[in-house]
């Protein structure tokens, strides 16, 4: 039997097929990748940089352009340029300077101490089941409370001092970052556990090495939700029995009805909130840069 010419049916390659008859040329079900070069991003993973601004630009366009038009009137709403004159004259006769700070203070100490006590509370009950026993059921009926349902019974315990405002202030703090980092500790993959019984490591070497790198994108999830909390439960425990502060000053300027000087107040918060969000977000992006994410 001898073999059919070369010539007629080709050497079988895929350069002897006609570009018509090879798979996928006119098939609409055959979809080529195209190249990396030209593909296009599913998600823009870029800094945003500056451009966070723009929400909040945005917004106090719309109020000013209410104000001009008269949409919002000056009884409901005071115009942006009336509020920056009244905290300019705020600023010049020292008055906003002073509550700033004593706001600032009871916002870092009760932080600060929110913070710390949400760490070892987490550290404690996400690695032992004895902790978790005694406190994730806790602290899971404590979110279930409002704060606010609180505050009398905080003012029964410990006045209308500085002690009520800094432990509620911790408190609010120390939720929000417990339940994230208790999260990140939880959601360790165990292979890293075994791993680490089999090289021997020790209990405090496996917390520094192992727990805390991997509960620190839940730590700082957290902080930024703690952060924000912190100012929120600064409006409330200022209103009550406090001689300074923004909460105070806009205490005073609600019984006058001077809503450019509440406005003002709000603005404040709103900028040291935003600055703190801003702060820890830069503070994740260094301590996490080993992480290779969509924020990263």
């Amino acid at each position: 039997m001898t073999s059919p010419p070369l010539g007629r049916l080709g050497s079988g390659l895929a350069a002897d097929v006609p570009p018509e008859q090879r798979p996928g040329a006119f098939d609409p079900d055959h979809e080529l990748l195209p190249r990396a070069s030209t593909r296009r991003a599913l998600v823009d993973s870029r800094p945003i940089g500056a451009w966070i601004l723009a929400g909040p630009a945005l917004v106090v366009a719309l109020w000013a352009a209410g104000s001009a038009t008269g949409t919002i009137p000056d009884t409901v709403l005071s115009a942006p340029w009336t509020v920056a004159h009244t905290a300019w004259n705020l600023a010049l006769d020292g008055s906003l300077w002073s509550n700033v700070w004593a706001s600032a203070q009871r916002a870092i100490v009760g932080g600060v101490l929110g913070v710390s006590l949400a760490v070892v509370l987490a550290l404690f009950s996400g690695l032992t089941r004895p902790g978790e026993a005694l406190i994730d059921g806790t602290v899971t009926i404590y979110r279930a409370i409002p704060a606010l349902a609180l505050l009398p019974l905080f003012i029964v315990w410990f006045g209308i001092g500085e002690e009520m405002k800094i432990v509620l202030i911790t408190l609010a703090v120390a939720t929000p970052v417990y339940l994230n980092t208790h999260a990140g500790l939880r959601g360790i993959d165990r292979k890293y556990v075994e791993l680490a019984e089999t090289v021997g490591l020790s209990r405090a070497k496996f917390v520094r090495h192992i727990a805390i790198p991997g509960a620190l994108p839940g730590f700082f999830t957290g902080l930024r939700l703690g952060a924000t909390v912190a100012w929120l439960a600064l409006v409330v425990v200022e209103q009550v029995g406090a001689s300074d502060g923004i909460g105070y000053l806009m205490y005073k300027a609600r019984l006058y009805g001077l809503t450019d000087v509440i406005v003002v107040g709000l603005a404040v918060y709103a900028l040291l909130g935003f600055s703190t969000d801003l702060l820890v977000r830069f503070s994740a992006r260094k301590a996490l840069s080993w992480q290779s994410t969509l924020a990263h």
